[in-house]
């Protein structure tokens, strides 16, 4: 299913959207996608930031597998399976003092936090101060050590004319970002740095409306990774979607 052009709608018709997609995602990677161990809340307010899904890390061992169960997800690699993206960059070397800058966040069973998913809406980038909080919110979580995986299906504005990526990794060391005018649409990876300043890498995939949605990496350590299912949770929810919007997001069925 290729992904729709969400400018189409209103607003309204989006959050409605935007509120099942996370939930699907949330579902996929509880589904086998998260390794034992690691686990994901949709809409988890932490002290710092509200990001739209968590994963996590539960300090509890992980149950010993029954027989007949379906096998356990593993990381990918990046030596070994690098994500299959467009673009892949690292910013310049950081300062290793990374343990004293770190954004100390816990979810209430005191659980580390691992990982955060934002999926961007048209309030992001209404003003410059919803855009400067967003923004703000992803490079505290990369700077603190939490990965982080961004969804934008919103083509770029005056307030960010190369896109989210465009706006964001400048203020996490990394050079200019040029969008592709033909690929308005941003999925972005960001691989936190390590406790030794070691940079922060990116792992982008422009898109277009039309184009099938891709898997994409969402970092657990630094180096290692389990690939999202957002295509799968895309059908998941647009399943659902009302005939009036649907009118509106395919016009070639009228």
């Amino acid at each position: 299913m290729p992904l729709h052009d969400w400018t189409r709608v209103e607003t309204y018709a989006y959050h409605d959207f935007h509120t099942g997609w996370l939930v699907a995602i949330r579902r996929v990677l509880n589904d086998g996608v998260l390794p034992p161990g690691y686990y994901a809340r949709a809409e988890q307010t932490t002290r710092t930031m509200g990001p739209d899904v968590l994963t996590l890390q539960s300090r509890n061992p992980s149950p010993t597998p029954q027989p007949g169960a379906p096998p356990v997800a593993t990381p990918l690699s990046v030596p070994s399976a690098p994500p299959q993206v467009a673009i892949a960059a690292a910013s310049a070397p950081r300062v290793p003092a990374f343990k004293q800058k770190r954004v100390a966040i816990r979810h209430s069973s005191n659980d580390r936090l691992i990982a955060i998913i934002e999926i961007v809406s048209p309030g992001n980038k209404s003003s410059a101060h919803p855009l400067r909080t967003f923004v703000k919110k992803v490079t505290r979580a990369v700077d603190g050590g939490i990965h982080a995986l961004v969804i934008d299906p919103f083509p770029p504005g005056k307030r960010d004319p190369h896109g989210i990526h465009g706006v964001i990794w400048p203020e996490l060391g990394g050079d200019p970002h040029t969008q592709p005018a033909d690929k308005p649409l941003t999925l972005v990876s960001y691989e936190a740095g390590d406790a030794g300043g070691s940079p922060h890498r990116c792992y982008v995939q422009p898109l277009a409306a039309g184009d099938i949605l891709p898997d994409m990496p969402l970092f657990l350590e630094p180096e290692e990774y389990v690939n999202v299912p957002l295509e799968r949770s895309y059908q998941i929810v647009y399943a659902d979607v009302l005939p009036q919007d649907r009118v509106l997001l395919e016009p070639a069925s009228r």
